[in-house]
């Protein structure tokens, strides 16, 4: 069953394409990424997610030239605000730089126009209704069919939409990160908006993907990310040997049952799970369609309840970027 987003309809389940050139290590060769690309289409993907920021530009590169012949088949999502800047992330939500950042995407996606157009970052710095008022202009263009926002609490959301229509709002959220809870996801409900979830497995750790802090690579974003450190990783351990166990009694993976858990929240929700296997890809896609049960998921709710969680989700410095509601 599809779900809205923007003026399209799409698989619940959309591939985050982050991983395909950065932040996790080092990213596959070229030639794979394309081949991953190319097969989550072939699986019914339709709903690819990528950013300015990601690989500096290499990942829209990359997508660009993967679905060169298969663009009308793809709902292409992409973000502005944050960018490699001298070799740094600069956050930066002038309309002047967004302006500059979305021919540049077009042209390194190969396309006139993106379907969703995030703000990948609200910059405290401008008012979020400079900055949207500037994505509105894209609309008015033809470059944006629709304009979303990331990491943003339901306060921003509000004001945001008293100016332009927001069709989405991109927000961590999972079983170990509720904070979509505490306004965002009733506030999207609301307002007619979609929740796309990134991190939907836990960053993989709820996927069982990272057996320990150790596993992971010296440039994996996740080794500066208080939940990987080893304490906290080790007290995070008990509760997914718990979910392990829910999850095999139901006959599906971990990571579908949270996927599962995810789509329980609301019709509004969909999620972007990013993944470099082809093994995951198919498990993702596959995720069962029958909604789960309401014991099932009141026992994961108290099983995850936010206070469990040992650590934060990411350290002082980069939290203070973010807009969104905290626990």
């Amino acid at each position: 069953m599809k779900r809205r987003l923007g003026s399209s309809n799409v698989n619940p389940v959309g591939l985050g394409c982050m991983s395909l050139s950065h932040a996790y290590g080092t990213p596959p060769a070229r030639e794979d990424a394309v081949r991953i690309l190319n097969q989550a289409l072939d699986l019914g993907y339709d709903h690819l997610d990528t950013a300015s920021l990601y690989g500096g530009g290499a990942n829209e590169a990359l997508i660009g030239d993967a679905i060169a012949g298969r663009r009308d088949s793809v709902f292409l999502a992409s973000k502005c605000g944050m960018s490699i800047v001298a070799g740094k992330r600069v956050i930066d939500g002038r309309p002047e730089t967004l302006r500059a950042q979305i021919d540049t995407s077009l042209e390194r996606l190969r396309t006139d126009h993106v379907d969703l157009y995030y703000l990948h970052r609200w910059d405290k710095s401008v008012p979020i209704e400079e900055s949207v008022g500037e994505l509105g202009r894209m609309v008015e263009a033809g470059k944006v069919r629709a304009i979303g926002l990331s990491e943003v609490s339901a306060a921003t959301l509000r004001r945001a939409h008293a100016v332009q229509p927001i069709a989405a709002v991109q927000n961590e959220y999972s079983l170990w990160s509720r904070n979509a809870e505490l306004g965002i996801l009733d506030a999207t409900r609301e307002l007619g908006a979609t929740l796309v979830a990134f991190s939907p497995v836990a960053r993989g750790f709820l996927a069982g993907g990272v057996p320990s802090p150790d596993s992971l690579l010296d440039k994996d974003i996740r080794r500066m990310m208080p939940r990987f450190q080893p304490d906290n990783f080790a007290r995070n351990l008990e509760l997914f040997a718990q979910f392990r166990t829910i999850a095999a009694a139901l006959d599906v993976t971990p990571a579908q049952l949270c996927l599962q858990w995810l789509f329980a929240r609301g019709e509004h929700v969909v999620a972007i799970p990013g993944t470099t296997s082809a093994r995951h890809l198919a498990e993702n896609v596959g995720t069962p369609t029958t909604p789960l049960a309401n014991t099932v998921v009141e026992k994961l709710d108290r099983l995850f309840d936010p206070a469990a969680i040992a650590g934060p989700r990411y350290p002082a410095a980069t939290q203070a970027e973010i807009d969104t509601e905290e626990f």
